[in-house]
């Protein structure tokens, strides 16, 4: 990296300067202590006052805390300035980092959002629902029918989502709802066996196939085979089944399937895996989102029934894109794409108890200071250091004293840092919890630990 002066302040320069020393060229890095004790409160106007010039550095780095518009400094320098992550053990990680490429993202299999239980629902209520998971990703709605029949109004259903620009599936097991879908100018029906088929020719849009009741793989290739006779255009779908009832099975069904058949379009149902596992859906779509990508599968079906399942179509969407990354490049889906990590928190370092009390012995202010370690919470000023590991344990080695305001402000942030231990996250004081994609947007690495 090119040659940076570090701007910090005085209780965070020894930590600032450890830091560079421990990484490779780092110490070739000078650092300017600005007349302030914390850093984060620097802005714009204070190191253009202050920072007389750039030490010889092409890139001055100031702490991703500062406010204002660094244009003053730029031109009184002549140099770049440039944020750096707002804690300062992040900065290894900050240098580390390569941009992703071009493309990055672009994914082959489109997601089937399926709507469970359309037929109950108003078309207001269908319409939102399907904004819903457009949003989320879906490139395709589908309607899921009851089974047995009973969706009277599935044709009055998909011309209204056709109206309203969504692409369409329907899935039902009954002849007169698919003619009705398919005359509705529905995109895909599904799914079809032997004892259907013959509705393939007349419906006049592409269908998925899956095995007869009982036939395993070797019915869907017969199914698959008159199709192609037919001159129909189909999707297969082996069916990928529940854990604990046949899903080992059903998953080397899908590759042997790819094996036999290397250009077919193939599309996963995810569902029996998402909902019907007691886990949280992020790290299972991730999983079934690699060997959609290994096994190039073109479509995928997915759901949000169960409570635990909710986002799993958002998830998809990332995981597709961070797998068929992974796989073209040929390396392992680490340190791309951090929107999946969301209950748990990418890698980050935090302060050691040796260098909180080196910084504590620094302080001249009563103002709180809170970090969060590997084991323990800290809480300091210039009076008192406390170490504990739940707010009620800190409160009681603070003692009596506190005023409701300040007393408000320990309770809620120490209530945050609580939570942060209990989950391995990062704690930053005055800020929430990194949550991945559940905070909008597709998250990037894990941030600080802590205001020095």
């Amino acid at each position: 990296m090119s040659r940076c002066l570090f701007v910090t302040g005085r209780l965070a320069a020894p930590s600032l300067r450890a830091t560079l020393q421990s990484m490779p060229g780092g110490a070739e890095h000078p650092t300017a202590v600005l007349p302030i004790s914390v850093a984060a409160l620097m802005d714009a106007r204070f190191v253009a006052r202050h920072l007389g010039d750039a030490a010889g550095c092409p890139v001055v780095l100031v702490p991703g805390a500062c406010g204002g518009d660094f244009r003053e400094v730029e031109d009184k320098l002549g140099v770049r300035v440039v944020r750096g992550p707002r804690c300062l053990k992040d900065i290894p990680g900050f240098f580390g980092q390569a941009g992703r490429p071009e493309g990055y993202g672009a994914r082959r299999a489109k997601i089937m959002a399926e709507i469970v239980d359309a037929h109950r629902m108003s078309p207001e209520a269908l319409l939102d629902r399907a904004a819903y998971y457009r949003a989320g990703g879906a490139d395709i709605i589908d309607l899921g029918c009851p089974a047995g029949g009973g969706y009277a109004g599935v044709g009055d259903a998909v011309r209204a989502l056709k109206a309203a620009g969504f692409r369409v599936s329907v899935d039902s097991s009954d002849a007169g709802e698919l003619r009705s879908a398919a005359g509705a100018g529905a995109d895909y029906v599904l799914s079809l066996h032997s004892e259907t088929l013959e509705l393939a020719p007349g419906l006049g849009c592409p269908v998925v196939v899956v095995p007869d009741p009982g036939g395993g793989l070797e019915s869907l290739e017969r199914s698959m085979g008159r199709l192609e006779a037919w001159g129909v255009p189909y999707i297969a779908d082996p069916v990928l089944e529940p854990i604990g009832l046949g899903f080992a099975r059903s998953l080397g069904e899908f590759i042997a399937l790819r094996q036999r058949h290397p250009r077919a379009e193939i599309l996963m149902g995810t569902g029996n895996v998402t909902e019907l596992t007691d886990a949280d859906s992020t790290g299972t779509t991730a999983l079934l989102a690699g060997i959609v990508a290994e096994l190039g599968i073109g479509y995928v079906l997915t759901t949000e029934v169960i409570d635990w399942a909710r986002g799993a179509v958002r998830e998809m969407d990332i995981a597709l894109g961070l797998m068929d990354y992974a796989c073209r490049l040929g390396v392992a889906p680490k340190r791309i794409e951090q929107g999946l990590i969301t209950v748990k928190d990418p890698p980050f370092d935090t302060f050691g108890e040796a260098e909180l009390r080196a910084m504590h012995a620094s302080v001249r202010d009563r103002n709180w200071r809170i970090f969060a370690g590997r084991d323990s919470l800290y809480v300091f000023n210039n009076r008192l250091f406390v170490k504990g590991r739940d707010p009620q344990s800190i409160f009681a080695g603070i003692g009596a004293g506190l005023e409701a305001a300040e007393a408000f402000y320990l309770g809620r942030e120490l209530e945050t840092a609580a939570l942060a231990l209990r989950l391995g996250k990062r704690y930053v004081q005055e800020e929430g919890l990194r949550w991945g994609y559940l905070a909008g947007g597709r998250a990037g690495a894990g941030r600080g630990g802590g205001r020095p």
